[in-house]
């Protein structure tokens, strides 16, 4: 039985690029870039004595940079993900780094297989590009999950604070220095331009925006009614609390509930392009009889796009809103 290592190479070559973006970004931010971080990022740069401004002006830049980037070349596909991702890396920086880590997949490419140049330039640039988008992806995807979760504490914080007699202010400055990041630095963002004029209402429609997500806007609704007509803000938000926590509740049971189809779904998918990889691995001369003939191409093209059909609609039926 002759074993073939070159699928095996591409799949080093791509874990490689994955593990290149995370290690680069956790090299020029720090280890306080990571949503994993006890100490949310913006306090932690006030500690390091940078002033409050200066803080402020940085992290609204990283936030606004990739709103209105969505022109340039190979990064419009990823812009929105990076936005709700926060990524600190600017616009260019990420082309950049797709660029480099083409050239670096290409080097590896070259060393490790022996398929064509063309076969191995049109890899190598899906590989950068597409190791970058699944990174920031991964990125965005766990930050808004992470925000979820901590948007109900958030808000009952904020309660509490309320209650005491504390101005709403207040309550927004306790959360940002209580809360970890990654809703800790937002609500700090909101507080420092509550402190330079800007209205709290404002900012917290401009987060929930951006990040586009429905509780941030219940939360900004009911803050905008009861600064316009009044009422009792601790009673409003202790309701929108126990809402936001009960649909928190509701996702996650539907997230329990359709686990196993979308496990179901994820195998169906991904089966077919692991026995492709297996037969080149186990018997790379398995299509040797038949490739030569004309129609090998077509039915090929056919194969895949059935198989890529199949991806688009397993995933349509079991992504279920709530």
């Amino acid at each position: 039985m002759q074993i073939s290592p070159e699928p095996l190479i591409y799949g080093l070559v791509f874990l490689g690029v994955l593990l290149l973006v995370e290690g680069l970004y956790l090299t020029v931010f720090g280890k306080s870039i990571s949503l994993n971080a006890r100490l949310n990022r913006r306090l932690d740069m006030l500690e390091k004595g940078i002033g409050r401004e200066q803080v402020l002006e940085q992290l609204r830049k990283e936030m606004s940079q990739h709103m209105n980037a969505g022109g340039i070349p190979l990064y419009s596909i990823l812009a929105d993900k990076a936005r709700k991702a926060a990524i600190a890396f600017s616009p260019r920086q990420l082309v950049m780094i797709m660029a480099l880590l083409s050239a670096l997949a290409f080097g590896g490419l070259t060393v490790g297989t022996e398929a064509e140049l063309g076969v191995r330039i049109i890899v190598a640039i899906a590989m950068g590009v597409g190791g970058v988008y699944m990174w920031v992806n991964k990125k965005a995807k766990k930050r808004l999950a992470l925000i979820e979760e901590q948007l109900p504490d958030a808000v009952e914080l904020m309660v509490r604070s309320l209650k005491v007699g504390h101005p709403f202010s207040s309550a927004i400055n306790i959360v940002a220095r209580e809360v970890p990041d990654p809703l800790g630095s937002e609500f700090g963002i909101i507080a420092d331009e509550a402190a330079y004029g800007r209205d709290i209402s404002e900012s917290l429609k401009a987060l929930a925006e951006r990040m586009d997500m429905q509780d941030l806007r219940f939360l900004a609704v009911a803050v905008t009614i009861q600064s316009q007509s009044g009422g009792n803000l601790a009673e409003i938000l202790d309701g929108l609390a126990r809402v936001i926590r009960a649909r928190f509740k509701l996702f996650r049971r539907v997230k329990a509930i359709t686990a196993e189809a979308k496990w179901s779904g994820m195998f169906l998918s991904g089966f077919p392009f692991l026995a492709l990889v297996m037969i080149n691995v186990i018997k790379p001369d398995y299509y040797d009889d038949v490739k030569g003939t004309a129609v090998f191409i077509p039915t090929a093209m056919i194969v895949a796009a059935f198989l890529i059909a199949n991806v688009v609609f397993m995933r349509i039926m079991v992504n279920i809103k709530v």
